[in-house]
């Protein structure tokens, strides 16, 4: 089956079956890895993209829901030459090790602050609750999140 959806602004189309994954599609159809696969029980996080601006899990959610609607995933939030305040302020608090949680955490956190332009640490917290990162980065993930909340408040383009 060919299913039509908006993918980081674009118009895409991905020859798959509407019981594939989201999360299959994006990877092996449309070649955007930044999503990752970790748990595929919706235990991680990994595999947050925004649907319709809204995080959901990618891993288990079938691709005929996303039938017309918008996606967007970590490689739709900016780019090399002009990332995401999320990113840069990542990369400025040195907020990942490892990195592979963090493509669902730059999602989720980018829900927040898209609903929420002044959150408080608890804010914070509960909106990255259901991300796992084993690397102990924690107190860096939530320092960058607020640095990036700064940013966008002062007027600098998301």
């Amino acid at each position: 089956m060919d299913v039509a959806f908006t993918v980081n602004g674009e118009a895409r189309r991905v020859d798959a079956a509407e019981t594939t994954s989201l999360l299959e599609a994006l990877r092996n159809h449309l070649g955007l890895m930044g999503t990752r696969y970790g748990c595929g029980l919706e235990q991680c996080g990994c595999c947050m993209v925004l649907v319709d601006d809204q995080p959901a899990y990618a891993c288990t959610r079938e691709l005929g829901t996303v039938i017309g609607r918008k996606v967007t995933t970590v490689e739709g939030l900016g780019t090399e030459a002009k990332p995401h305040p999320l990113q840069q302020a990542f990369l400025d608090e040195q907020a990942g090790q490892c990195g592979y949680c963090l493509s669902g955490i730059l999602i989720s956190a980018k829900a927040l602050l898209d609903r929420n332009p002044d959150p408080s640490r608890a804010d914070i917290v509960a909106a990255l609750d259901k991300h796992l990162c084993r690397c102990g980065a924690h107190q860096r993930i939530l320092r960058a999140v607020e640095r990036a909340a700064e940013t966008l408040r002062n007027g600098r383009p998301a």
